[in-house]
């Protein structure tokens, strides 16, 4: 028996089946939520950084390469580090999907909480803390106004009105005021059960508050 053959016997067994397996090596970076290991392309797992071509404003309502930058700042950080993932799946082009670390450091979680991506609630709510600890300190693309990475790529730009709507989730008024079924006003914090899945519509009465006490102020009670 070959050492090739064992190896793989060793590795399809039950035990090794059950551990996420790891790709290891010299990372290079496609843009800010996505890194090649060996030829294996990977999207990190829980984030969403803007898009190669996207453009941001900042503090003083002037673009900037916010896509560039993301990739950029990803780049500086990992330099010429062994990078490791651990995969969790693959999404629909094919990628792995991955927690991916350099030494003790949480790339994924580094990159959001630098303002450099988002926490993309539509799959995962890992990093919520971390984005809202970039909001606070205004970094990254929370210096200014941005398009969320998703809707960039379903054509949202800064000059349109899908941008104005998109918006109202920027700077700290991410609290979603809703309105039920019953009429009973409800608000949702980042990170609770029913955030990600609740839908604001403003035309209905519902809204964005930026603090617990304007939320209670304006009649809607925190969600059970």
């Amino acid at each position: 028996m070959t050492r090739l053959l064992a190896l793989l016997l060793i590795l399809s067994t039950p035990a090794f089946a059950a551990e996420a397996p790891i790709l290891t090596g010299r990372a290079s970076v496609v843009d800010g939520d996505t890194i090649e290991i060996h030829g294996n392309r990977i999207r990190l797992h829980g984030i969403d950084a803007p898009e190669s071509g996207q453009l941001c404003l900042d503090a003083r309502n002037r673009k900037w390469r916010c896509g560039q930058k993301s990739a950029q700042a990803l780049d500086k950080k990992i330099g010429r580090k062994t990078v490791s993932c651990r995969i969790n799946g693959r999404d629909r082009y094919g990628r792995h999907i991955a927690n991916c670390y350099t030494g003790a450091t949480n790339l994924n979680a580094w990159m959001v909480q630098n303002g450099w991506a988002i926490a993309y609630l539509k799959y995962a709510q890992d990093y919520v803390a971390q984005e809202q600890t970039a909001r606070n300190r205004r970094s990254g693309i929370w210096q200014g106004r941005f398009v969320q990475p998703d809707q960039w790529r379903k054509g949202a730009r800064l000059s349109t009105d899908a941008v104005a709507r998109a918006d109202t989730r920027q700077g700290a008024c991410v609290i979603k005021g809703n309105i039920s079924s019953k009429g009973k006003r409800i608000y949702h914090l980042p990170g609770t059960e029913w955030y990600s899945r609740t839908r604001i519509s403003e035309h209905k009465g519902e809204r964005w508050f930026c603090s617990e006490a304007e939320a209670r102020a304006a009649g809607w009670r925190k969600a059970r």
